[in-house]
Formats: structure tokens, C-alpha cells, sequence
């Protein structure tokens, strides 16, 4: 049976795929001696982020950098699914996720991606002339270095603010510049995924475009 994959899952995994995410606490779920350094240095003070190791270790999400390596063989999957992740890397990062999940797809799998819509968000700012919310909207706003403790949480944690937005035409292009074969601009609930099963067909439907690209 080939692989059903869920990157970047956050807390909305999917049931029956396995879901990846690049969370620290994911890490530290694993590793109790990284989990007393944490607590030691002061990067676990809240009853949210202890939950949040918790529940990645009772709901089973594995550890994955996905612009850097999915840690499955090449070939393995049928399908792919990335939420609202995509947007979280840079350009050139973006391009080596795409090739590693080319790689981890068996031929004629599909790579199904939704990722918010910059289209709605410059026109968001056309209706509304508010430059302060259309900036809080794209996310873009990097996060406080100012402190010893914040540079070591960022170097840790990683850049979770946007660094880069889509619309269908410029995303499809991208898929199409590393090597699918075909794109496929999808409504919500729509898909080309033969057996889905759980996947939310749904997720972020009023904020997202969903594309899918076939290997």
C-alpha cells in the first residue's frame, strides 16, 4: 500500500494519513532530555506549550523539515497534502520541497496544496484602503531578535511568518517549472485524489486557493 501523506499538519492532522510537522515540540515529545533543557533555558513557561508536546505525542505526528528532506523512499506515496505551509518558505525553499515531493511520489501520484489566496488580500486592501490590517493579513511582520533568548528560540523554531504569497496563475507556473506533468486549480471539495478518505477537501475555504499537481 502506497503512503498518504499530510505535511505541515500543525494541530489539523489527518486521520489515517501520516502527518508530518517541522514543530520543535515534536522533537522535544521524543526526547526527554531535550525536553528538561528546554524547560531549563526557559523556552517551556506555559501550560500551552506543554500541552502542545503532549498532544503531538498522543496523536503521533512525526518530525519532518520538508524543504529539506520527507523521510519516506522515493516512489512511496500516492498523494501529498500541504495546508497553509507552502507560504511559510522562501522561494528557493518552496522549489526544494516541490522536487522532494516529487521524488517521494510514485508516478501519477498528485501533490494537493492550499495556500491563501494573494488575490483576496490586495483586494481586501482595495475595498478597505487599511495598509495596517492588510499587512497584519499577509503576515508578514518578522519576529522580535531582540534578546539572547529570542535569537536562540529563532534559531530553534525557525521563521514562522510568511515569506512569500500566491495566486493560482503564479503557484501553478512553479509547479509547472519543477516537473509536473499536469496542474489542476481546484474549488474546495474538489480533488483528484482517487481515495482521500479523511482529508479535509475544506480547509481554510475562505481564504485558500487549492492546486494539484500530478507527477
Amino acid at each position: 500500500m502506497k503512503y498518504k501523506i499530510n505535511i505541515g499538519c500543525g494541530r489539523q492532522p489527518t486521520e489515517g494519513w501520516i502527518n508530518f510537522d517541522n514543530s520543535p515540540s515534536i522533537i522535544l515529545s521524543k526526547s526527554l532530555f531535550k525536553y528538561f533543557v528546554a524547560k531549563i533555558f526557559g523556552f517551556i513557561n506555559k501550560k500551552e506549550q506543554t500541552e502542545n508536546i503532549n498532544w503531538n505525542k498522543r496523536n503521533k505526528i512525526f518530525f519532518a523539515d520538508g524543504k529539506k528532506h520527507i523521510p519516506l523512499p522515493s516512489n512511496s506515496a500516492e498523494c501529498i497534502y500541504t495546508s497553509h505551509m507552502l507560504e511559510h518558505l522562501s522561494k528557493e525553499e518552496s522549489i526544494s520541497f516541490l522536487n522532494e515531493a516529487l521524488r517521494v511520489l510514485e508516478t501519477g501520484g498528485i501533490l494537493r496544496i492550499a495556500v491563501p489566496d494573494l488575490k483576496l488580500a490586495v483586494n481586501f486592501y482595495l475595498q478597505t484602503q487599511d495598509a495596517d490590517a492588510f499587512m497584519e493579513r499577509i503576515f508578514i511582520a518578522p519576529p522580535p531578535i531582540n534578546t539572547l533568548k529570542q535569537k536562540i528560540f529563532l534559531f530553534f523554531s525557525g521563521y514562522r511568518q510568511h515569506q512569500w504569497m500566491y495566486d493560482d496563475k503564479s503557484l501553478s507556473k512553479l509547479l509547472k517549472k519543477v516537473g509536473f506533468r499536469q496542474v489542476f486549480i481546484c474549488k474546495a471539495g474538489e480533488t483528484n485524489i482517487l481515495n482521500p478518505g479523511n482529508l479535509n477537501l475544506y480547509e481554510h475555504s475562505d481564504e485558500s486557493i487549492y492546486l494539484e499537481g500530478l507527477k
